[in-house]
């Protein structure tokens, strides 16, 4: 078995190939171009087995070498110490410690979603960003009034019809903001379509039609929170356990032990960011929506504070949508549960 690191780049990607023993059978440096993929991979031995470090470029390249070769992995890059606390640190050296961990079996591998998966992840991440553009361009719509010392509603300020009426009636609107407000309105308009044609070209996708229907029969999950987790977490099947899921998920803190010492940080970075915040939200309604998630709220809130109480919801949330994922089924209460069980 052949063992290739790779170390990529917008442009270049830097290969170091090693046999089992660790000997350099080859390395150099190639464009990041499929053709130049192509070529380079026909000239290397086989059977051999991949490695690279998951950077914003690393989606096609695995894609693009997984028939190539018996196994692509990609490497979580802050688990990649050996790289990052290097007194020396090139490029060909760090395809030369990759292919040692691929060799070695210490490669801190991440996990890769499949293309149809990724490919439904980027319009859902595309729809976020769209948001948030739409959100400045509220926040600017603000501003500009208050820096004219505009008098406003601002509860109706985002009203089609509000708004209107403030620009066609209201004398006291600058005449030099006019302009910018109409293009913050055109914006935020734009901005509300496509959010709306973004979701309806997903919840209407046959690979994820089902799988939301089921989802969205939990009480609080909703169609945001069906999507993300959807799409986010992907095979669930890679979880061993609930805790995995919620570690996952971002909704535990970090441990530090030693000896006879144990210390818990606060909620780890090392986390799915986008279905975190999801989650989070979503658990601040949750309780409104079951009888169950809200009595695990009000207990929580007891112990300890609002934001404990959250989280609990939240991991109870991941444990039941997992729970569902698994039996592929309708979710069923737990009194129903139980007395189907009893019979």
């Amino acid at each position: 078995m052949y063992y290739i690191g790779l170390d990529v780049h917008k442009k270049t990607i830097s290969y170091c190939v090693k046999d089992a023993a660790g000997c350099v059978h080859q390395e150099g440096r190639i464009g990041s171009t499929r053709r130049e993929l192509d070529a380079w991979i026909r000239t290397l031995p086989q059977p051999r087995m991949i490695a690279m470090e998951a950077t914003i470029f690393t989606g096609w390249i695995y894609d693009h070498l997984l028939p190539h070769a018996e196994k692509v992995k990609v490497a979580h890059p802050l688990m990649l110490r050996a790289i990052a606390a290097a007194k020396r640190k090139n490029d060909r050296i760090d395809a030369g410690k990759i292919a040692d961990c691929l060799r070695c079996d210490f490669l801190p591998e991440c996990h890769m979603a499949s293309t149809e998966i990724r490919n439904r992840r980027r319009i859902l991440r595309y729809r976020g960003l769209v948001l948030r553009q739409a959100v400045q361009m509220k926040n600017r719509v603000s501003g500009l009034l208050m820096e004219t010392g505009m008098s406003y509603n601002k509860l109706r300020l985002h009203r089609m019809g509000y708004f209107a009426e403030l620009m066609s009636t209201n004398e006291e609107v600058s005449e030099s903001i006019r302009p910018l407000l109409k293009l913050c309105r055109e914006h935020i308009d734009r901005a509300v379509k496509l959010d709306t044609a973004l979701l309806r070209s997903l919840e209407q996708d046959p690979l994820l039609s089902d799988r939301l229907r089921r989802l969205r029969t939990i009480p609080g999950v909703g169609p945001i929170t069906a999507l993300t987790w959807a799409l986010e977490v992907g095979d669930t099947s890679r979880f061993r356990s609930i805790k995995q899921a919620i570690s996952y998920c971002g909704l535990c803190s970090a441990e530090k032990s030693s000896a006879d010492k144990v210390m818990r940080t606060p909620i780890s970075k090392q986390r799915n960011k986008h279905i975190q915040q999801v989650l989070v939200e979503a658990a601040r309604l949750a309780p409104r929506y079951s009888d169950e998630l809200a009595v695990l709220h009000e207990k929580e809130r007891q112990r300890g504070n609002g934001n404990r109480a959250t989280l609990a919801v939240a991991r109870k949330m991941v444990a039941l949508m997992l729970a569902v994922e698994r039996r592929n089924t309708d979710f069923v209460p737990a009194a129903e549960f139980r007395r189907a069980a009893a019979a």
